[in-house]
């Protein structure tokens, strides 16, 4: 009994001793949690990411100054995610016109020509005959095909062209089993010379694979590091069969330059004209929709629709003259949505008539009902002359096999790329023409700086709509606390006008704070700011003792993003095509430069109270996102010590990284953007041995150090900056 006594008051005592340091360990733990601990941020990004399905809309801007301004930087935004910003040198076509078909009013030629050394664009050009007492010049148009079977050799079947005739979607045979050699025959007629050009791998372009991942197989990183796609190559063939039709000229007005395409055509056409603006006419049918954006590795690029949709960029054509078609496909509703939101852009330049969509219920389709209010379409906007209402005519089909440029006298091309060397060639390329920008420091800075909005999907100073944002604290969240030299303040922080992301964040401010604001960036989140005791560590006391107020948060995917024994995963990157997930959804890098722009953007304001400095500490993995957030903030930032952990992009094996940013490697990698750091003091620590850190020569108040720094050595780099 004795015994049992002993241990029962050993028992009390290790319970009187334990508990308060249990409750100590427990407050420590919690010390810096914003949350409960079973509950994650407000956060609309972890959410269902958004797919080429996914319905959206925009909204447009209130007045025509807004929407020009807003025209900017979409425009700039498809031509980063296109890998044309910048554009590319165009080296010589060195076109081959061969073997004219003869027709009654028009001849049908073959053509192939490199829209980049050893790649081939490859088409029929469709030429009126001229006429006695007739103007012999005559419009261009390009016409895009879209994923026809067989593409520009498509034929339908004979039950095809019997339910086509019966629906009423075709009057003739030859249009109902040829419907893309009839639009190119009746604007030939109407008096169009008319490229008919093969998307890659369709047809006689048969170097490289269309979809299935052929361009980037083996690649797939690295080019989406390299803003490299299937869809921008074609749209660099475009803009290539625009040069080819232009150097046309005189035969070709060059100021009557139309493009029409139907589904992946229409996809083809409207790009096109958001990115040159030689087209004066277009016409994409069955495409434009606040719905569907397309299906296809050629219809998606990494970064193109993130905030908007196909409407919107069909948009940029504002105010010249567009007409489209719905079908009873994605495109139905287009007369109600889609088309009321182009009148109101139309409207700012009092030009809603030039802009109009019709709805025919037909499958999907570019049958001749659709056709025919196409050729109408260009009758009047090309200034054709044609007798008007235009009704197709029949006409004499080609064979497809006899459409093919290639033959005995014409074998393909031996010099032809496959899609290895191609990737090789663009790729070096476009790191010659980045390194020849870097003579002209301010070009340079404009082109990446551009790159990096784009990229990170984000501005500084921080703004919506073109409208300057303030940060402030989630009303009811901020809890204080008062400590010894210093008092704690938590809550979440969010962006005016964007609610619905939700940073957990946390300020210690000194005693005798003197205005200066320290951003603490940590892949432990904020709570790397205190010891196992829930005492600031060594290095965050000296900065307090320096009468700095510290401010931290849990940015994307890091800290209160995950719960005590439940981590969160990671995005899945859609594995047959990241470009499907990168086309609509910014990267968990980009989300973090956000978020570091949000905490940057705060600590200016509680800055600006005392006319203080912001200072940036970055560590480990975080310091590649955060050398970025600095770059774009060029002037918010005072001081800054990053920890750049050895990392550059080129490291990058697999789109799934949480590390991997569209366009990190086209640019020249991290210090492609260090140039533009022009104002304040920047510590880059261990940068990666193959980083291109010769351009920070083209920066101002950037020191690299090679060796791995300790927490100490980035807090020492800060404060030595005084």
């Amino acid at each position: 009994m004795r015994k049992l006594g002993m241990v029962g008051g050993l028992s009390c005592a290790l319970c009187v001793t334990l508990l308060p340091m249990l409750a100590q360990e427990k407050e420590a733990q919690a010390i810096h949690r914003v949350l409960d601990g079973k509950t994650l941020p407000k956060d609309s990004r972890l959410g269902k990411p958004r797919d080429y399905n996914t319905t959206t809309r925009f909204t447009v801007p209130p007045t025509r100054e807004a929407w020009e301004n807003r025209t900017q930087e979409l425009r700039e935004q498809v031509m980063v995610a296109l890998g044309l910003w910048p554009m590319p040198d165009r080296t010589p076509l060195n076109a081959v016109i061969h073997s004219p078909i003869d027709r009654d009013e028009y001849t049908v030629w073959k053509v192939y020509f490199e829209s980049l050394p050893g790649h081939y664009v490859t088409g029929n050009l469709y030429r009126p005959k001229p006429k006695p007492n007739a103007r012999q010049r005559f419009a261009g148009v390009l016409c895009p095909h879209g994923h026809w079977r067989n593409g520009r050799f498509y034929e339908a079947s004979d039950q095809e062209v019997k339910q086509q005739i019966a629906s009423g979607a075709e009057k003739t045979e030859s249009g109902a089993r040829y419907p893309l050699q009839a639009r190119c025959a009746m604007l030939a007629r109407m008096g169009c010379v008319v490229f008919h050009y093969d998307m890659v791998g369709y047809a006689d372009s048969r170097a490289l694979g269309h979809a299935g991942g052929n361009f980037a197989r083996g690649a797939e990183a690295e080019t989406q590091l390299r803003l490299q796609s299937l869809m921008g190559l074609q749209t660099w063939n475009s803009i290539r069969a625009l040069d080819f039709l232009s150097s046309l000229a005189p035969e070709v007005d060059t100021q009557r330059i139309g493009v029409t395409g139907a589904s992946g055509g229409g996809t083809q056409t409207f790009i096109l004209c958001a990115v040159d603006d030689r087209v004066q006419v277009a016409f994409p049918a069955v495409m434009v929709s606040m719905n569907m954006q397309g299906g296809c590795e050629c219809e998606n690029a990494s970064l193109l629709r993130i905030g908007t949709n196909n409407v919107e960029i069909a948009a940029l054509f504002a105010p010249k003259a567009l007409a489209m078609t719905g079908a009873d496909d994605w495109t139905r509703d287009i007369e109600k949505v889609g088309l009321p939101e182009l009148k109101r852009i139309y409207g700012f330049y009092n030009a809603e008539e030039l802009v109009a969509a019709k709805y025919f219920p037909f499958p999907h389709n570019y049958n001749q009902v659709s056709r025919e209010m196409m050729y109408n379409w260009f009758n009047k906007h090309l200034k054709l002359g044609y007798p008007e209402p235009v009704v197709e005519k029949p006409f004499q089909p080609i064979p497809p096999k006899e459409l093919s440029v290639f033959d005995e006298k014409h074998p393909p091309p031996k010099d032809a790329k496959d899609a290895v060397a191609l990737r090789q060639y663009l790729s070096e390329t476009s790191d010659r023409q980045m390194e020849e920008l870097t003579r002209d420091v301010q070009k340079y800075r404009h082109i990446v700086r551009t790159a990096l909005r784009v990229m990170v999907q984000d501005r500084w100073p921080i703004a919506h709509e073109g409208k300057p944002q303030t940060v402030a604290p989630v009303e009811g969240t901020v809890q204080k606390v008062e400590r010894d030299g210093y008092t704690l303040y938590k809550g979440l922080l969010a962006r005016t006008a964007r609610p619905d992301v939700q940073l957990p964040a946390l300020g210690l401010v000194p005693d005798d704070w003197n205005g200066h604001v320290c951003v603490w960036i940590h892949p432990e989140g904020k709570a790397s700011l205190f010891d196992a005791q829930g005492q600031p560590t060594v290095e965050v006391r000296q900065l307090l003792k320096s009468g700095v107020l510290v401010l931290s948060g849990d940015v994307f995917l890091t800290g209160e993003y995950h719960q005590p024994d439940k981590p969160t995963p990671l995005p899945q990157v859609n594995p047959s095509y990241a470009g499907y997930t990168f086309c609509y959804n910014p990267s968990v890098f980009a989300c973090r430069v956000q978020d570091m722009l949000t905490l940057l953007a705060y600590a200016g304001q509680v800055a600006r109270e005392r006319q203080g400095e912001v200072w940036l500490v970055a560590f480990d993995k975080l310091g590649p996102c955060a050398l970025l957030a600095r770059c774009l903030a060029d002037g918010a930032v005072t001081r800054c010590a990053i920890d750049l952990a050895g990392f550059d992009f080129h490291q990058i094996k697999s789109v799934q990284d949480e590390m991997l940013l569209p366009g990190g490697l086209k640019y020249g990698g991290l210090f492609g953007f260090v140039p533009l750091c022009t104002r304040g003091a920047t510590m880059l620590f261990q940068p990666s041995q193959q980083s291109k850190t010769e351009r920070v020569r083209l920066a101002q108040g950037v020191a690299v150090v090679k060796q791995p720094p300790r927490r100490q050595d980035l807090v020492d780099a800060l404060l030595q900056n005084k």
